[in-house]
Order: C-alpha cells, then sequence, then structure tokens
C-alpha cells in the first residue's frame, strides 16, 4: 500500500549543520492508544488510514511515509540559567511539514522515536505516563484557546523503557506550527556562524513573521513580533492557572506557542509561589515568575540577532533593548484585560487591576481554588443569592464578603445586563481544567492497560467552557489525599 502524507518539507532544505538526517527506530507491536480523528483531518491526513495497521507503524515510527525527510534538529539552550552549546532533538524525529486545510504549515514530529546524534547517551525512548500527560494538557489548552502544539496520536509500542523502573514505552505525534526554539538560535549563536543565523532567521521570517520582511529593519521586526506572542502567551498561561515547569530556552518556541509539556501543572488552590517541577528546587519557573523568565528568554534571543541588527555592537545593543522594553507594557496589557474579562467587565476603569489584585490577594490567603473561584464568579455576577456558593470556596468567608462590595459597585457602573455578563464570563472562565490528580489517575490506570479514564479526561477537557452536569466531578478539586504536588519531566 503506497503511504501518503501531504508532506511540503522546508526546514529540510536549510543546510546540513542545521539537523541531522535521521530515521525512526523501530518498534516490536505498536499499538494505538488514540487518534486525534479532527486533528488528522485537518492536516489533510485520512483519519481511517492512520488507524489502519499501516497508520499505525508510521504513527509509531516503525515505517517512514512517502515523501517524508526525516531528521533531528540541532539547537542549543539555558537550563535554569546554565548555557549548554548543544542539545537538540535527543527523542524526537521530525518526519516532515504539511500545510493544512487552513493553508497553515504544520510540523510532524515523532516524540519518543529512538535515539539521534543528539541524545546523549539517552535511549531516545519515551514512556507512557509523559505522553499522556501531554496528550491530555496540549489538547486542553487548545480548547482553552491557549497558543499551543497539539496531538495527533499516542501509540505504545510494545516495548518497555528504563526510568527509575521499566515502564511502557509510547509515542507521541505532536504537531506545531514549528519546532522552531529560541535555543535554535542560539546553536549558531554560540558558534559565530553568522551566515546560518541569517539563514535561520529568514526562514522564520517567511514562515512565522511574513509581514517583517516588508519593513524597513526585518530583524528588528522579528524581535519584536517573537515578543509580541511570547508576551500574550504567557498572560493566557497566567489567566488559567498554568504553570510551564521548565521554561528554558530550549523550550520557548519562537512562533509563540507552549512548547514542550513535561513537569507542567495547573493550580488548584491560588498561590503566586506554585512550584510543582521536582527538579525546579528554587522555584526559577514558578507561576508568579513566568512573566520575568519569559522576558529573560527574549533578552537571549535578541542576543542572537544583535549581529544582524547592525554592524556597530553598541547601535545593535541599542535596538534590542527598545525591543525588550516594550514586553512589560504589551504583557500588562494582556493580562490586565484578560483580568477585566474575567471579572465580568466590559470597559477599562482605573482602578480595575487593584480590583483584580485584590481579590488574587485574599484568594491566595484563603486557599481558594483558581479555577472554582473564577467560575463562580459569573453566577455570581448573575444573581447575588449564589454569594454562599463563593463564600464556601474562602477559609474566612467575609475576604469575599469583603471583596464583592466594590466588585458589585464596579459592575453597576456598565451597562450590559446580567446575562449577557454571565454568557461572557462562562466564555472565558473554564468550568473544567486538567486537574493534576486527575491527570495523575488517568496515567496510573493506563499503566495498567486501562484508557477509558484516559478516554473520558480527553472528552471532558474539549469543551472546558460547557457545563457538563453529567460529568461535574471532573471540574472538583482533589481531597486531602488526592494532591499531586510533584510532576517530572518525561526524560
Amino acid at each position: 500500500m503506497t503511504i501518503q502524507f501531504p508532506f511540503d518539507n522546508s526546514y529540510a532544505t536549510l543546510p546540513a549543520n542545521f539537523f541531522a538526517r535521521v530515521a525512526p527506530t523501530p518498534v516490536v507491536a505498536p499499538k494505538l492508544i488514540r487518534l486525534n480523528r479532527p486533528l488528522a483531518s485537518q492536516l489533510g491526513i485520512d483519519p481511517d488510514w492512520l488507524a489502519s495497521p499501516e497508520g499505525v507503524e508510521v504513527l509509531a515510527g516503525t515505517r517512514v511515509p512517502d515523501g517524508a525527510d526525516p531528521l533531528a534538529m540541532a539547537y542549543a539552550g539555558h537550563q535554569f540559567g546554565n548555557f549548554t552549546a548543544q542539545l537538540g532533538d535527543g527523542r524526537a524525529i521530525l518526519l516532515g511539514e504539511v500545510v493544512d486545510r487552513d493553508g497553515v504549515r504544520r510540523d510532524i514530529q515523532l516524540k519518543g522515536s529512538g535515539p539521534t546524534p543528539f541524545s546523549r547517551r539517552g535511549d531516545g525512548r519515551a514512556a507512557l505516563g509523559p505522553v499522556i500527560r501531554e496528550y491530555v494538557v496540549s489538547e486542553a489548552m487548545f480548547a482553552l484557546g491557549i497558543p499551543t502544539t497539539r496531538s495527533l496520536a499516542a501509540v505504545i509500542t510494545g516495548e518497555r523503557v528504563q526510568r527509575e523502573t521499566m515502564l511502557p514505552g509510547a509515542v507521541l505525534t505532536r504537531i506545531a506550527a514549528s519546532h522552531i526554539r529560541v535555543g535554535t538560535f542560539q546553536f549558531f549563536a554560540a558558534r559565530q556562524d553568522f551566515t546560518a543565523l541569517k539563514h535561520l532567521a529568514d526562514h522564520v521570517i517567511n514562515r512565522h513573521y511574513p509581514d517583517a520582511a516588508q519593513t524597513e529593519h526585518p530583524y528588528r521586526a522579528l524581535l519584536d513580533g517573537v515578543i509580541a506572542r511570547q508576551a500574550q502567551l504567557v498572560a493566557r498561561w497566567l489567566l488559567v492557572g498554568f504553570i510551564h515547569g521548565v521554561m528554558n530556552t530550549d523550550n520557548s518556541s519562537v512562533s509563540g506557542e507552549t512548547i514542550d509539556y513535561g513537569p507542567c501543572a495547573f493550580m488548584d488552590d491560588y498561590d503566586p509561589k506554585t512550584v510543582f517541577s521536582s527538579i525546579d528546587e528554587l522555584g526559577r519557573y514558578a507561576y508568579a515568575n513566568q512573566p520575568r523568565i519569559t522576558l529573560w528568554n527574549l533578552t537571549r534571543f535578541a542576543e542572537t540577532l544583535l549581529p544582524l541588527f547592525a554592524d556597530d555592537e553598541k547601535a545593535a545593543i541599542e535596538i534590542a533593548q527598545a525591543s525588550l522594553a516594550e514586553f512589560s507594557g504589551l504583557f500588562d496589557k494582556a493580562y490586565q484585560a484578560g483580568l477585566r474579562q474575567k471579572l465580568g467587565l466590559f470597559t477599562s476603569q482605573p482602578d480595575d487591576a487593584a480590583l483584580a489584585q485584590d481579590l488574587l490577594a485574599a484568594m491566595a490567603a484563603n486557599q481558594a481554588d483558581f479555577t472554582l473561584t473564577f467560575r463562580g464568579l459569573g453566577a455570581a455576577a448573575l444573581d447575588p443569592a449564589n454569594d454562599e456558593a463563593m463564600r464556601a470556596l474562602f477559609i474566612d468567608p467575609a475576604a469575599y464578603d469583603a471583596w464583592a462590595g466594590p466588585w458589585r459597585a464596579r459592575l453597576a457602573m456598565e451597562t450590559e445586563t446580567p446575562a449577557a455578563r454571565f454568557a461572557a464570563m462562562q466564555a472565558v472562565n473554564p468550568a473544567f481544567i486538567p486537574r493534576n490528580h486527575r491527570v495523575e489517575a488517568a496515567i496510573q490506570a493506563a499503566m495498567a492497560g486501562d484508557y477509558a479514564p484516559f478516554e473520558e479526561l480527553v472528552t471532558v477537557l474539549a469543551t472546558p467552557f460547557e457545563d457538563q452536569p453529567e460529568r461535574a466531578d471532573y471540574a472538583d478539586p482533589p481531597l486531602l489525599h488526592q494532591r499531586v504536588l510533584k510532576t517530572y519531566c518525561g526524560t
């Protein structure tokens, strides 16, 4: 049977030092766990064929489809602030690119598909647990409207991988606007290969920021575009209580997508210092630190572009600094606009930021659940009789009462009807997020061969803003014994 993917590869046409050509390693007994059929159709790939034995072999890396040009991408990166000049795809292989039904170019990558020249003594494989986590969380982020890589399929390999114990092996098929990272630019900057750096910048402009090519200073426009997208992205993370976990520069996408879901998690009780990652011992990537770290990563990106800005180093630095200075304003604008929406405000008033921060401070002091608090505000705005449910979320109910008075006075300044406000608030305050205990339960069940919890969790999270009475318990925070306080990388 001829295997057809509508490949239209561009990254593989770049110079040989951008990647290593390497084929996926075949596996023993691949079995499809889940196929994202709507996404397959969007990519122009027949989902029925993908679910066939031949298709599953492709998704597992056992069969290379016609038109693929498999490669592992080279990149460097700052990991927890420490620079490594060569990282690269150590357990992921880019099969190629397709142009989807909307004309958008997408990477198709196999994650966990075997060793590459960048594996650094690793086995190049992925365990089932991290594959389940990335599938669940990346698709949940998509449903929440947050730019993200996506999951096309999860396949179990029939093999075991050695970690602390022997675990079931799996492969994730990941879809991205591209897998080009800040660390990709750092790879060439560290080698002072400015020809390759310019080639990469031109490729990224052509692929992600075509308007920049029409400007007088296209490389500064590239930096400005990446800054704007990253400012929007991290604001959206904070607005749903998401914590990436490992915001290294090699995990920072220049396309503005969320990428590399390792020890990621969503907060239950609101605490700006929340850290879940088992390796983030000092809280570098804590929830509230994410905007600061985003700017730090963008500064590293700007440093790589200095040779493209101007021949004079001082002038180049001034250009970079001027662009980077815009980040805080862009982030604050996006974050404050999002908070106003979550509070049911349609207009902007000078004290809105303080009103939002007062609520967050009360939530932190009273261990109020982030998602339930904001979701409940919609009902409270519709009818003050619903305040009792809100008060129950706070250790000291009077803390909510003290805040709700000024909030209701602020709502009274607006002209929208209660029904319109309620609908608008429900559309931005999700009822369902990937609660850590639910994700962990799905992983543990899958490890035992039961994929039903995984399937149901993915189904619930596909419509996070809709009330689903038959699955209302998925909105519940964990009981004390169900809390998951540490999450782990998938290496």
